[in-house]
């Protein structure tokens, strides 16, 4: 019997190992418009805008159009399978690009931000890049598989940044090229879907289990600390790293070191990745998930020692590391934590969840950065002393489950 279950568990695993090649190439590539976008849309959105307090809304926009998709496009992996949700993920990132390159074009602050809006479908679709890794994952492969995947976009963090710098000033109108190579990258991009292999859910009989209600789901203690985990690590990484290229330009730097502190930051996101799995498997997830929150106020206090290049840096880098933890750690904690019929409901909730977090986290950012001092380094650091209580809550919550008696 053991031996069966040995080779069961092998043949699975074959399986999730050409799958995860497969989401690590997408994380890669069609990866790289996030970071392009997040260097260039507060920019953008400044010399657009009429008001620079509303700078940083396409950002918040393109996470508001994360959030509402999350649902929508988790139904829809559960009905017609991961190939059909990540291809309408791609769809939309190609439409916002067109869309925003068009407003960019008219000198149009609204269209701009529709185009925004819908490349926010893309970003929702990509996050789902993590659970499609566990699907046919075993029990032991699952961390790793969700790592290696989170850990393609240390690819993306190195073609996304230097694609701004080659595109960004391409064309008379600033940032229209960049647009043009995200709508480019999701055309090319989406054709990786065509080789993924992973079985359609099976239509539920009626006789079969049910599952918990989406209430019964996130009232589980175990469910529900690891959403707010997430929705702490993911929502103050991008409040903070909205405001960075703001910050960072404001503070007399110049567009190109911007753009290398987000490189800095999003390969610090993705390089732990190669071992965040193995780290989970010794250690247990709740210690990585508390070393993440503990690294992200560490980069809150670096942020808040100075406003010279090296303090971008180093506060970047900790954020992504910090992110890295926290989010993979806690997305690992929910995959564990719910049956196979209750993807498609606890999937999309949770990712409604996190990303309206983050759509609150984006538009505090701009806010913040532009509108709560008399300059930007007063801005910068509002926004990272607002990191303090998120941390506080999110600490909390992983003590008490920690202490919690033992339900087994």
């Amino acid at each position: 019997m053991t031996q069966a279950t040995d080779i069961s568990s092998t043949v699975d695993d074959s399986r999730a190992k050409r799958t995860v090649i497969i989401l690590v190439l997408a994380q890669a590539f069609l990866g790289a418009q996030m970071p392009m976008i997040f260097t260039i849309g507060g920019l953008a959105g400044q010399s657009l805008a009429t008001n620079v307090c509303f700078a940083t809304l396409p950002i918040s926009l393109i996470v508001v159009g994360s959030m509402l998709s999350a649902t929508p496009l988790s139904a829809i992996m559960q009905r017609f399978g991961r190939r059909v949700g990540f291809m309408v993920g791609s769809a939309g990132g190609a439409i916002g690009g067109a869309i925003g390159a068009y407003g960019l074009y008219l000198n149009n602050f609204t269209i701009f931000l529709v185009g925004s809006f819908l490349t926010g479908i893309y970003m929702s679709a990509q996050g789902f890049y993590r659970f499609a890794a566990a699907d046919t994952a075993s029990d032991d492969f699952r961390p790793k598989a969700i790592s290696y995947v989170m850990a393609g976009g240390l690819a993306s963090a190195i073609i996304g940044p230097q694609l701004v710098k080659v595109t960004s000033q391409s064309m008379v109108i600033p940032f229209l090229g960049t647009y043009l190579a995200v709508i480019a990258i999701n055309v090319i991009g989406s054709a990786l879907f065509l080789f993924i292999n992973i079985p359609k859910p099976e239509a539920p009989k009626d006789d079969a289990p049910k599952g918990r209600t989406r209430w019964q789901l996130i009232t589980t203690p175990r469910i529900a600390v690891a959403v707010i985990c997430a929705m702490v690590s993911y929502a103050l990484m991008n409040l903070v790293m909205t405001s960075t290229p703001l910050a960072v330009v404001g503070c007399g730097f110049e567009q190109n070191s911007a753009a290398d502190v987000v490189t800095a930051h999003v390969l610090a996101m993705f390089a732990p990745s190669f071992f965040t799995g193995h780290l989970i498997a010794r250690f247990g997830v709740e210690k990585i998930v508390a070393a993440g929150l503990v690294i992200l106020a560490g980069a809150g206090a670096v942020a808040l020692q100075g406003v010279e290049l090296e303090n971008f840096f180093i506060a970047l880098i900790l954020l992504g590391v910090g992110w890295n933890f926290g989010f993979i750690g806690a997305t690992t904690m929910l995959a564990g934590a719910h049956e196979p019929h209750e993807r498609g409901r606890m999937q999309g909730l949770n990712d409604l969840l996190v990303f309206g977090g983050v759509t609150v986290a984006s538009l505090a950012s701009g806010g913040l950065m532009n509108c709560s001092g008399g300059n930007p380094v007063d801005g910068w650091m509002s926004v990272n002393l607002a990191m303090a209580p998120f941390l506080m809550l999110a600490g909390g919550a992983l003590i008490w489950l920690t202490l919690r008696p033992s339900e087994e």
